[in-house]
């Protein structure tokens, strides 16, 4: 299921904690640019001319070096023709301004199919270095070339090195595919839509960077990311990029990641869609996930298809994250799970909430994971409540913690296992309490129920399967309500979270 098709996933007037608020609510309002007043150059590369001006259809230029020999400046334009392909390498020089963004768009009839650039094996098909205030939309690009160990590709790349800050970007409507790129991580990964910063002079990061209605589709290795080299220390303010929002976002069949935010603050990830990650990568990767990075947001986003079990997890509080918060998440049919934490050596991970959520059928066979597993390094304050989470692999641990390691409690938790065996909990260090569990243990919880939650579906598929039933033991049977704290007023489906609540997911009366 698409979340963007989910008819409930609407997020209205949903109160956030004040440092949440104030990020998401500051990047999600930011307009799109008005351009302007600029000149208007266009590409044909079917039946252009580069000695003519470019600047109407009937005198357009035909290839991207000619394009990317001019220097564009604030308010300008360039429009691709529609139906047509180019090959090679868009690297287009200047910068706009403030209410004056270079945009780069498509022009022609819209019956036809968007233009086209195949990159050949380049760094990237689009190519951004040191600028800022560009607004690129309706675009196909592709980066094939022979196959590479050594070669980093993507479809759009943008690159600061030592620049400072770098503001307004937004990518809407851009179409990656087939990106053919060496499978290299972070911090400079290959990839389909990739922000990256690099340096060591200069403190550098992007503010208000968006990207929205773009679908990603069988790239090596990373879907949609921003990435730096930079390690935050007393210039924490000045490294961790701003404003960022990645919404409504398809992302198919990647290599390695899906959609990840590093060394960002305050940034907004929701109503993505992820099918299909992990496929080709000999790395650890995760579906939606950030990294070193403070007051995220994830929510109404769908993950499925992970594959593998070196991580695979839908959702990941990796090293040096805090205050994130996934809520209203779906995740479902991953062989690596649905949740991990998992801090790195040297760093703090703080304050993260993961609460109102949905998982069915996840599972992660391998040792030390789980359907949600809690290994590297310890976190702090760490709180997962109000999830319902369901698997129908007994030979998976529904919770996984080998590493004995403390700072994670499990409250108001629905813990489905499978029907026949149950499926177990290896967990005797993370505080457990008043969760309800059936066909699985009960570890420590002497406030927790175990009885049968009388799910909507005794064999859910769909979020719809594990609402509750009437006369379910889950119902007002939560504890104090999280909401008076965290700010969140509704659950998964849009109900009211009541008072006392219920247990897991679903809070109808």
């Amino acid at each position: 299921m698409d979340v963007n098709a989910r008819p409930n996933a609407t997020s209205r007037a949903i109160p956030v904690p004040a440092l949440l608020m104030a990020a998401a609510l500051a990047a999600a309002a930011t307009p799109m640019a008005t351009a302007a007043p600029g000149a208007t150059y266009y590409l044909d590369c079917q039946s252009g001319n580069d000695t003519a001006s470019g600047t109407s259809p009937a005198t357009p230029w035909r290839t991207l070096a000619q394009a990317s020999a001019h220097t564009y400046a604030p308010g300008e334009r360039l429009l691709l023709k529609r139906g047509t392909e180019c090959k090679g390498v868009l690297a287009p020089k200047g910068k706009g301004a403030d209410g004056a963004p270079v945009q780069i768009d498509a022009y022609g009839s819209k019956s036809e199919s968007k233009p086209h650039i195949e990159g050949g094996g380049t760094r990237a098909a689009l190519l951004l270095v040191n600028t800022e205030q560009w607004e690129i939309r309706n675009l196909d690009l592709s980066n094939t070339g022979p196959k590479t160990k050594t070669d980093r590709r993507a479809g759009l790349y943008a690159e600061l090195t030592d620049y400072g800050i770098a503001r307004h970007f937004v990518v809407e409507g851009i179409d990656v595919h087939d990106v053919l790129g060496a499978d290299f991580k972070d911090p400079d990964p290959s990839g389909g839509i990739l922000f990256t910063v690099k340096g060591t002079k200069t403190p550098t990061r992007f503010d208000d960077l968006r990207v929205s209605r773009s679908t990603v589709r069988h790239v090596d290795r990373t879907g949609i990311a921003t990435s730096s080299t930079w390690e935050r220390g007393d210039e924490t303010g000045l490294v961790q990029s701003t404003g960022v929002v990645f919404t409504h976002n398809k992302v198919y069949d990647v290599g390695g990641d899906g959609i990840v935010v590093q060394k960002s603050r305050g940034a907004l990830v929701e109503r993505n869609y992820v099918d299909g990650f992990n496929r080709r990568s000999d790395g650890y990767n995760a579906g939606v996930w950030a990294w070193d990075s403070d007051d995220v947001l994830y929510q109404y986003n769908e993950v499925t298809g992970g594959h593998g079990t070196r991580d695979s997890m839908a959702y990941d509080i990796d090293g040096g994250n805090n205050r994130n918060v996934y809520r209203y998440n779906y995740s479902h049919d991953n062989e690596g799970g649905f949740l991990l934490v998992c801090n790195a050596a040297g760093r703090v991970s703080d304050g993260n909430r993961v609460h109102d959520n949905i998982s069915i059928n996840d599972r992660n066979t391998a040792s030390p994971y789980g359907v949600i597993s809690v290994v590297c390094g310890a976190s702090t304050d760490t709180r997962v409540y109000r999830n319902t989470v369901v698997t129908n692999r007994s030979d998976t641990a529904l919770v996984s913690n080998r590493d004995n390691l403390t700072g994670v409690t499990f409250q108001d938790n629905v813990f489905v296992g499978a029907a026949g065996q149950d499926s177990p909990i290896h967990d005797t260090v993370s505080a457990y309490h008043n969760n309800l569990y059936w066909r699985t243990a009960q570890p420590r919880d002497t406030a927790g129920l175990r009885t049968d939650p009388l799910l909507r579906s005794a064999e859910p598929g769909v979020p719809d399967d594990v609402r509750l039933r009437a006369g379910s033991p889950a119902r007002g049977a939560g504890s104090v309500k999280e909401g008076g704290k965290d700010g969140t007023a509704y659950d998964y489906f849009g109900n009211p979270i009541l008072e006392p609540p219920n247990i897991g997911a679903d809070q109808s009366k």
